[in-house]
């Protein structure tokens, strides 16, 4: 079964960190570029960071730029999102998806369509 599963969240006081790992069973993460995006009760899902296949590629939402870092281990078939200064704001469910790209090694975008989701993972982070 091909399936992506986030884990990594959790409640967490603000300016805290979090690390989210999404790891892929059923397949390789090498010919994906990777993205995270989050939803907000009541708002719509909005994409968070992405990395390309090589890993030298990445962008950020510019509410996350400077706080948190995409990377990812193709030889753990997993990639990460490290969130530093975490604001409240920054509650949501998390999710992380694959886009597969055959050709391109050094791109990624985040609205590009995905071929795989995970189930989420929620981040709260509150006092």
């Amino acid at each position: 079964q091909l399936q992506l599963v986030e884990s990594g969240g959790g409640l967490v006081q603000p300016g805290g960190s979090l690390r989210l790992s999404c790891a892929a069973s059923g397949f390789t993460l090498d010919y994906y570029a990777i993205g995270w995006f989050r939803q907000a009760p009541g708002k719509e899902r909005e994409g968070v960071s992405c990395i390309s296949r090589s890993g030298g590629s990445t962008k950020y939402a510019d509410s996350v730029k400077g706080r948190f870092t995409i990377s990812r281990d193709n030889a753990k078939n997993t990639v990460y999102l490290q969130m530093n200064s975490l604001k409240p704001e920054d509650t949501a469910v998390y999710y992380c998806a694959a886009h597969r790209l055959d050709l391109i090694l050094h791109y990624c975008d985040l609205s590009d369509p995905q071929n795989y989701w995970g189930q989420g993972t929620q981040v709260t982070v509150s006092s």
